[in-house]
């Protein structure tokens, strides 16, 4: 007789184009546990609806990807210290009493890949935050924990930019400002945290800004490069890179929260990007 398969699964609208099932099938092979995941489509109006059927029909845990990442904090009994910050949940967990834990794995996955994936030194270094949306709310914490010498989160609408960095101000040496303001300033680190390469549209963040040795991120992904890492390389930026690892490293720290063991992610990542030129669609899960 066999063991029971544990079920999982990601959230989203549109979910077709999410790798998650992908990555989550080669944890779950590398650490021999026996899950399923699988993809679920819900539109806003079902969202909350259908995570309840699919936690009270027995599932264990479902990834949220947009638009849902907001709406899926009320479904959660208790939030973890870093959903709480990022004010979202990319991650449910059902719990033995029946109620789920809200966690978001985000910020951790960026901080992982760009520390340990890529070697990237934070610490007293002046990091560009282009967006002031929830991906970007998602990392500030973890980046601030970082030490870098001062972060800007930069956006089109300057107020939404000063009103974000007002609510992390106690964290540590934070501000926030307009595109134009950027005038004059070059950072060594630039991460892009809007959804601006998926439809091939670039940030109007000054060129200045960039240098020869900032080191620049797309948490974006797709086919390719993005049209933000393209830019950059164009502007003369030594190290341009796509959110690739993020993708896999946030995974992995939903895959230990669930399942208690942490996937080594080289082996899924390398497999992730090898299928890169059969790749069509590209987001951030």
């Amino acid at each position: 007789m066999e063991g029971r398969v544990d079920q999982y699964a990601v959230v989203g609208h549109p979910v077709a184009h999410s790798l998650s099932p992908f990555i989550h099938s080669l944890f779950a092979r590398q650490t021999g546990q026996a899950v399923s995941y699988r993809l679920m489509d819900a539109p806003p109006e079902q969202f909350i609806e259908r995570v309840s059927e699919f936690f009270a029909a027995g599932g264990r845990g479902v990834n949220i990807t947009l638009p849902h990442k907001t709406r899926a904090m009320t479904l959660a009994s208790e939030l973890t210290e870093r959903a709480r910050l990022a004010g979202a949940v990319n991650t449910l967990a059902a719990r033995r009493d029946g109620t789920l834990l809200g966690d978001n794995t985000d910020g951790a996955g960026l901080v992982q890949d760009l520390t340990v994936n890529l070697g990237v030194r934070v610490r007293e270094r002046s990091v560009l935050l282009i967006g002031a949306g929830g991906a970007a709310r998602g990392v500030i914490a973890p980046l601030i924990a970082l030490a870098p010498r001062r972060i800007v989160i930069t956006n089109r609408t300057a107020e939404r930019a000063v009103a974000l960095a007002a609510v992390f101000a106690g964290l540590g040496a934070l501000e926030g400002c307009g595109f134009a303001e950027l005038a004059g300033q070059a950072f060594d680190i630039i991460i892009n945290a809007t959804s601006a390469s998926l439809t091939g549209e670039l940030p109007a963040v000054p060129a200045t800004a960039f240098a020869a040795d900032t080191f620049c991120y797309d948490m974006a992904y797709g086919r390719g490069d993005t049209a933000f890492v393209r830019w950059a390389r164009e502007l003369g930026c030594r190290r341009a890179v796509p959110g690739w690892g993020m993708l896999v490293e946030q995974a992995a720290e939903s895959f230990r929260l669930w399942r208690g063991v942490r996937p080594l992610t080289a082996p899924v990542l390398a497999a992730l990007t090898g299928r890169n030129a059969e790749l069509g669609a590209g987001g951030a899960d």
